[in-house]
């Protein structure tokens, strides 16, 4: 994944508020996804995947809070939001 720098002000669309409600998805982990995303890849012109890990659950284990934010506008807006535990599926290696 490329460098990307992190999203400082943003929106967060109607619908993706009404998807991180349903998903269990909190706008503070949102936030913290987008200051200090661990990783980030441009998806197509215009439009950001941001992805950090978290340890979720009874027992825990580790998933992926992916956001989608289209970055060509002021302020940048959140598309959508959603956990995955296909961690392997999404996450790069450096390298």
């Amino acid at each position: 994944m490329g460098k990307v720098p992190p999203v400082k002000g943003y929106r967060i669309t109607a619908h993706a508020r009404f998807e991180m409600e349903r998903r269990g998805i909190e706008e503070a982990e949102v936030a913290t996804v987008l200051s200090a995303p661990e990783q980030a890849e441009v998806v197509r012109p215009g439009r950001v995947v941001y992805q950090s890990r978290f340890e979720r659950g009874e027992p825990s284990r580790m998933c992926l809070l992916r956001v989608f934010v289209d970055v060509d506008r002021e302020p940048a807006e959140v598309v959508t939001a959603y956990w995955s535990s296909k961690v392997e599926k999404y996450w790069r290696s450096e390298g």
